[in-house]
């Protein structure tokens, strides 16, 4: 493909990502169920868009692809379950869950958000509950349907969570 050519057709790649954003946007707005099924599809779409087509413009006509952008490379926080934690015996996982609870909201927060104004809520109590601890019973609030989440909670930065509608 000629300059012109790859020009046009990375036009059109950016403006299918940014549609695929808009629709990353409404699925999120969906049922637990159907979002997680849209949102690996979606994700697979990007990850072809960006790995494998505009890859092939930029391979051609390196000066066309942007200058890398200083973002993270998503990493798993915390692989803490649940089931390996131990509360502290003044603290019922009741008690665990309403802190959580006071803290969410209807509309998306980032996971790293919620653990972090937990675990201030926490100690602020003088309860000994560490930020994995929070992780993992986010983890069970969410796929106990108590919750939503959307993205891998284990990876705070690039998920979110909030109250169930």
């Amino acid at each position: 493909m000629n300059r012109e050519q790859a020009v046009l057709i990375q036009k059109y790649f950016l403006d299918a990502d940014v549609a695929l954003d808009h629709a990353r946007m409404a699925i999120a707005d969906l049922g637990k169920e159907e979002r997680l099924a849209l949102d690996g599809l979606l994700r697979e779409l990007v990850d072809t868009l960006h790995l494998n087509l505009l890859a092939q413009v930029y391979d051609q006509h390196p000066d066309l692809e942007p200058p890398p952008r200083d973002e993270e490379i998503p990493t798993i926080s915390s692989s803490l379950t649940w089931d390996q934690v131990r509360l502290p015996p003044s603290v019922t996982e009741a008690d665990f869950d309403g802190i959580i609870f006071s803290l969410l909201k209807p509309r998306w927060q980032k996971t790293a958000m919620v653990v972090v104004l937990t675990m201030q809520r926490c100690q602020e109590r003088a309860l000994p509950i560490g930020d994995e601890e929070i992780a993992a019973r986010l983890q069970v609030l969410s796929d106990s349907d108590r919750i939503e989440g959307i993205g891998d909670l284990r990876y705070w930065r690039h998920s979110e969570v909030r109250l169930k509608d």
